[in-house]
């Protein structure tokens, strides 16, 4: 794998792990840097790809009117997980499902969108290197 890239198995695509991250059960948690907000927790339901951690974005269309827009601001955000990832995440071998949501109104800067995705990858990988998985069947 590149340690830049993002290919199909970084994606979170399964309906049935988006709707738990925002149902608010146990192990779910957010952390937030204007103008990021992030929803994440250790999925241990997950069989295939333990190790890598997964994303979605998301950017309302409450907020941003303009599909342009929003399709800006999921390149920007892409961009800047894409490049912090492998030095924040890259020695983290849990099954991470996250959410990372837009709560900005206007487009926002990528300096500013990369140093608040930094932030918040940071704060999440401190939180898992604390956490020690129960040994898997």
């Amino acid at each position: 794998m590149k340690p830049f890239g993002l290919g199909k198995k970084n994606k979170l695509c399964s309906v049935i792990a988006i709707d738990s991250l925002f149902s608010h059960a146990d192990g779910v948690e957010t952390c937030f840097a204007y103008p990021i907000k992030i929803i994440w927790r250790i999925n241990q339901a997950r069989k295939a790809d333990r190790d890598t951690p997964k994303f979605f974005i998301s950017v309302p269309k409450r907020r941003f009117k303009h599909a342009v827009d929003r399709v800006k601001m999921r390149r920007r955000i892409r961009e800047s997980y894409r490049l912090a990832r492998p030095e924040l995440l890259g020695d983290i071998q849990l099954p991470i499902d996250m959410a990372i949501v837009c709560v900005a109104d206007k487009i926002v800067d990528s300096k500013y969108i990369s140093a608040a995705v930094t932030k918040l990858l940071t704060k999440i990988a401190e939180q898992c290197r604390q956490y020690s998985p129960a040994q898997p069947d």
